[in-house]
Formats: structure tokens, C-alpha cells, sequence
């Protein structure tokens, strides 16, 4: 990454797209993030869309914390101004796009690769998988490369190859430059669970994954088509932290794991203090507000249900502390779960209980705003965000929410942000703007006051 006087940065960037979901872009990303660390270059990963999960693995292969770039919940200018700060000190940033190249919001390209690669002038390198197929990998090659004059694609690495004669046969015509054959290699696929894939931290980067791109697909060639991508404005986004004011507890461990990197900075920025700790096995921490992420608490109940923080938050609730969770950490709040292996009681201080089903509940973009009652969501603050559980949620009868959403589906009818005083739960994984974080530290604030 270097600076010109022109007020324009260079960071060679790539974009690693696919024709559609499980297509091979996730082992291509890898393994290219891997290649490239292996070269001794400074890595800085990123991943297309709201995912939690793909963003881990990233992570522990670079050594560096891999960021969203969504444009529903994030807007243009944050995805450029998150991408130029995030990839200071690297050499080069690797982008993990999402679906396929040009699938965005309702059909359209809104929050797609296809999106993210136009803001970013990014080249693009395509993932075909060619099992069963020859000649008309070039059609397809061909329509994308056509489909949108705006998105440079600048090669394709063809996946899932059968054998040396399948390569020849591929390479026989060149409508879009190959750069890479990859053969079919099961024991490099990620293990799954409802969710999706299992997180970074609970895997191990398989050696042969950085020799993947080495052996298959020329590397060279795809740093110089990284280094190709033009300058960039350089961003005004002021990055200084204010003085800490306030300490909130946040959740992680793996139940709770599912955080946005920029959430917790932007909580810094605005002066919290973050302390971290496991509801599994800590005792809750001395602090003005508590956070729980979303992550898979269904996979650890009994721990859950016997740690000493569970009680300890329920205090905390009935002493004032606010509490805000999301998801995973809204499930933990409420009465307890239900399912094919027992029944587990939670903290109790919401009036839900949790049951998990066989198939996802809601899945896609959440928008909505507060119509108030918890300090940790004033009335019309926005809210963005994404959803996606398979969890569903009985809530009681006179249950209050704090949020309307007019997309999405929220807790019930399209109603999110279940409460009780200052503690809320809400089904949103939201992205937080500035006046969200501004909200959760004020009602941090406010408790601090409080015990002063």
C-alpha cells in the first residue's frame, strides 16, 4: 500500500468471485491467502456480504483481522473507507466475494461481488466449477465477462478439474484467461454445521492449503493482476478514539463468537473500554453495559446453564446494567432451550423460550428503527442489520419490543428487540452507525452514573 501526493493510494487488490454458491471461491480464497502469506507478503483479507464464519478462517491464515464489506447495511462510502484503513500496512488485500458474482438484494446487483468490486475498481478473478462440463465453461466465462462493462474480470481459475486430458481440453480455446486448474480435493473442505461452516478458531490451516495455488494456478500472475488495480481516493475518515468513558463486557468465546470487527472498533472509537469474557466458564467482569453476540449457544446449553455467569447477569439486569444481544445472545437471555436432546434453563430475564428447528427460521437484510422503552435503543434510532437462524422463539404474550422492522422478520410479525428495563434481545445482527454506537455508550453512560 503506498501514498502519492495526489491525494490517491495504491493497494493491489483482488477480488476472488464465483458463478454461484459452492462453487470453490471459499478454497480458492484460502488458499491464495495462504500462497501469498507463505510469500512473506502482509495479508489483509476481506469478505463480501455479512458472513461471520468465512471471515474467521481468513483471519487465522493471515494473521490479520478480515472485515466486511456489505453495502446494505454498511453504505458505499463505508465499504471504501473501511477497505482504505483496513488495509494500511499490507501488501496486498485479498476479497472473498459472496454467492455468485452478480447476485445482490432482490434480484438485483445491490450488495453483491459484482458491487463491491465497481466501488473498489477491483480486478476480478472468476471461479468455475467444471465438473461434467468443457466447452461451455467459456460460454459462461464469456456472459460474465460481458454482463456488467463496469467489473473487470481479469482471469478464471477453473475448479474441480478431472484429470490432465480434462485440462488440456478446457485449455483449448482461452475466452477468458485461466489461471489456474484446481483437481477435485475432499480433504480440504471445511466441515459444516446448521450455520454453515465451523469457525477458524475451532480448525486447524491444513498444510497443503497454501501449495494449492502454488501447484494449480500461476500466483505470480495473480499479483501482478492484484498490483494492476488503480489508485484509490484516499479517505478523510477520522479514526482517532475519544478518551474511555465507560467499560461493556462483550461476550466471546464459542457460544457467543459472532461479532462485526467494526461494531467493537467503533464502540473504542466512541470511548468504550472492551473486557472480554467467556459466559461458559468467567464470572461476568465489573462493567457499565454488557453485549452478547450471536453465535451458537445451542451447542454448548449445559454449560451455559451451569456457568456462574448466567445468574450473575440476571443481577446485573435487576440492578440496572443495560444489556444488549443479538441472536445467539438474545436465546441466552430468555427462559431457556428446547430441544431433541433435553431442555436447558438460561437466564430468565427475557419472556421467551427457545426451540431449534430442522431448517433455517429467517435468513436475509434486516432495516428497521426503535420506537424506544430500553436505554440501549432511544426511539428512531435506525437499525441495519442481517438475520439468519434456525431457532424460533415463543415469546410471551406481553412481551414488549423496541423495534419495528420493515424489512425482515424479526422475533414476531416483524417485530425485533424483545425487552425487559434496559435489557434487549433482538434477532438482528446488526451493523452499528454512529449514532447507534452513540446510544449504546449513553446508556452505558447513564448506569455509570448511576453507581458514581
Amino acid at each position: 500500500m503506498t501514498e502519492n501526493n495526489s491525494g490517491k493510494i495504491s493497494i493491489p487488490r483482488i477480488i476472488v468471485a464465483g458463478i454461484h454458491s459452492d462453487c470453490g471461491k471459499t478454497t480458492v480464497s484460502r488458499g491464495l491467502m495462504a500462497a501469498l502469506v507463505k510469500r512473506g507478503l502482509v495479508v489483509q483479507p476481506f469478505k463480501v456480504g455479512p458472513d461471520f464464519i468465512d471471515p474467521s478462517h481468513h483471519t487465522q491464515i493471515c494473521g490479520r483481522i478480515s472485515r466486511n464489506l456489505d453495502p446494505i447495511m454498511m453504505g458505499e462510502q463505508t465499504i471504501r473507507d473501511t477497505f482504505i484503513n483496513a488495509s494500511k500496512g499490507a501488501d496486498i488485500a485479498v476479497i472473498e466475494g459472496v454467492m455468485g458474482m452478480f447476485d445482490g438484494l432482490d434480484g438485483s446487483s445491490e450488495g453483491s461481488t459484482a458491487h463491491v468490486a465497481r466501488l473498489l475498481k477491483a480486478p476480478v478473478i472468476l471461479v468455475i466449477p467444471v465438473k461434467g462440463m468443457s466447452g461451455s465453461v467459456h460460454a459462461i466465462a464469456e456472459g460474465f465477462s460481458r454482463h456488467d462493462p463496469d467489473v473487470s474480470i481479469s482471469g478464471m481459475i477453473l475448479n474441480m478439474v478431472g484429470s490432465p486430458r480434462h485440462k488440456a481440453i478446457l485449455q483449448a480455446r482461452n475466452s477468458v484467461d485461466q489461471i489456474g486448474h484446481i483437481p477435485v480435493m475432499k480433504d480440504l473442505e471445511i466441515g459444516s454445521r446448521h450455520l454453515g461452516l465451523v469457525m477458524g478458531e475451532e480448525t486447524h490451516v491444513p498444510t497443503a492449503l497454501a501449495n494449492i495455488l502454488e501447484e494449480h494456478a500461476d500466483v505470480p500472475r495473480l499479483i501482478t493482476i492484484a498490483r494492476s488495480a488503480p489508485p484509490l481516493l484516499e479517505t478523510n475518515m477520522d479514526i482517532r478514539n475519544e478518551p474511555e468513558k465507560v467499560r461493556i463486557a462483550v461476550a466471546r468465546d464459542p457460544a457467543f463468537c459472532f461479532y462485526y470487527q467494526d461494531n467493537l472498533e467503533r464502540l473504542v472509537k466512541h470511548g468504550a473500554e472492551l473486557t472480554f469474557f467467556s459466559p461458559m466458564v468467567d464470572n461476568l467482569p465489573s462493567a457499565d453495559m454488557i453485549y452478547l453476540g450471536g453465535g451458537y449457544p445451542e451447542l454448548h446449553a449445559s454449560v451455559l446453564e451451569s456457568g456462574p455467569a448466567r445468574d450473575q447477569i440476571r443481577t446485573a439486569t435487576q440492578d440496572g446494567v443495560p444489556i444488549y444481544a443479538e441472536c445467539g445472545g438474545l436465546m441466552y437471555l430468555g427462559k431457556g432451550l428446547n430441544s431433541d436432546t433435553g431442555s436447558v434453563r438460561w437466564a430468565g430475564i427475557l419472556p421467551v423460550e427457545a426451540c431449534m428447528e430442522k431448517r433455517f427460521q429467517a435468513l436475509g437484510y434486516t432495516t428497521g428503527h426503535s420506537i424506544g422503552g430500553p436505554s440501549v435503543a432511544p426511539a428512531g434510532t435506525e437499525i441495519r442489520g442481517h438475520e439468519f437462524h434456525y431457532s424460533r422463539l415463543d415469546p410471551d404474550r406481553d412481551a414488549r419490543y423496541a423495534i419495528n422492522l420493515s424489512r425482515g422478520s424479526g422475533i414476531s410479525n416483524g417485530h425485533d428487540g424483545i425487552f425487559v428495563e434496559n435489557c434487549m434481545g433482538s434477532y438482528t445482527h446488526a451493523y452499528f452507525s454512529d449514532n447507534m454506537t452513540k446510544a449504546l455508550i449513553s446508556a452505558a453512560m447513564e448506569n455509570k452514573k448511576k453507581t458514581e
